[in-house]
């Protein structure tokens, strides 16, 4: 079941990217044969022969997961609504050090691991972005400090 329901996922995944592949990618020239049209849609068909290859071969594991699990799935999709929601006013290194230490607790790490996993991910994450890539990346809360 768990790849069936994996290939349906990619399978409508697949026909929205065949969908912009075929028809909203549109080059006014191209430099080569191969232009910029023709390799997205190369990877659409193929991404689609792949999972429709997937949905037809029979199963070779079954989706069974506890309970406790599922709960934590489900932890994490509103973990990650929330990071979302947060990321604009809290700002990137806020928002980001508070879901990876919630994240890391879940995970099972000891408290003050999890803060240092989220402070340092936070700040090097920020650093790496903003200084290196040169992306912004909202400030929030440390604005006056960055």
């Amino acid at each position: 079941m768990a790849d069936r329901l994996f290939a349906l996922c990619a399978l409508i995944a697949g026909g929205i990217y065949t969908f912009v592949a075929f028809a909203v990618i549109k080059a006014p020239f191209q430099y080569d044969p191969l232009g910029p049209e023709t390799w997205p849609q190369v990877l659409a068909i193929v991404f689609l022969f792949c999972s429709l290859y997937i949905l037809a071969s029979p199963d070779h594991i079954r989706l069974t997961l506890a309970r406790s699990v599922w709960l934590r799935l489900l932890l994490l999709v509103l973990m990650l609504g929330g990071y979302a929601e947060l990321y604009e006013p809290l700002g990137f290194v806020v928002s980001t050090t508070l879901f990876c230490s919630l994240f890391s607790i879940m995970l099972g790490a000891k408290r003050l691991h999890a803060i240092a996993f989220g402070c340092t991910t936070g700040i090097i994450g920020y650093g790496i972005c903003d200084f290196l890539l040169g992306l912004n990346l909202p400030e929030g809360l440390l604005a006056p400090l960055l």
